[in-house]
């Protein structure tokens, strides 16, 4: 399991329902039901991935998530997760808002684009970055809102929204001291559990 969701699951407590949101092939899903006894649940509009969590006997429901989460009930979700798809939506704040309105708490991880390396590739080479990470052109990316640290804060306060735990970690999902003094440009990676206020 990749170190950043070994963090996530540090932070669900044992028989949560929850909600993953863009769950991909649902192998999460199916550790977090075997190391902690969750009862979850995945979106994914991938029709392949929905197949292969089918076939590990993940509950997952063909759904965009730009489309929203109307069709849940409020509160019914301990935690929804939203891994590494924020920068993907043409709605990231309002999805966030509906996320724990449906959730008690939301987990939230992103690439940071305030990074050092991010700034050091846009000034010497005066072009978007791209790394093994994020492999794409500016043109063909998925990632159409760019985020730092920084900003998910300023959001987080604007939107009274409740910041329980934070870290930040590098592509090989290691933090540091100095990531914890200097998060916007040393992190890379930004994992955030929130909830209302």
């Amino acid at each position: 399991m990749r170190p950043d969701l070994e963090i996530i699951t540090s932070w669900i407590q044992n028989n949560e329902r929850v909600l993953d949101l863009g769950c991909g092939s649902g192998e999460f899903l199916k550790n977090l039901h075997t190391e902690r006894n969750v009862y979850g649940i995945g979106l994914e509009k991938d029709l392949q991935k929905i197949q292969s969590c089918l076939e590990i006997g993940v509950n997952v429901i063909n759904q965009d998530l730009d489309s929203g989460l109307k069709n849940f009930k409020s509160n019914s979700f301990d935690t929804v997760l939203l891994a590494q798809t924020l920068q993907a939506l043409s709605q990231p704040d309002v999805l966030i808002e509906d996320m724990l309105r449906v959730g008690e708490r939301g987990i939230v991880t992103f690439p940071n684009f305030g990074n050092w390396k991010s700034r050091l590739y846009l000034f010497f080479r005066g072009r978007m970055p791209i790394s093994k990470f994020m492999p794409h052109n500016w043109y063909d990316t998925p990632n159409i809102h760019f985020c730092t640290v920084k900003d998910f804060d300023l959001m987080c306060v604007e939107k009274s929204i409740k910041v329980l735990n934070k870290t930040v970690v590098n592509l090989e999902h290691q933090g540091s001291l100095a990531m914890k003094l200097f998060p916007n440009f040393l992190g890379e990676i930004a994992i955030y559990q929130i909830t209302r206020s």
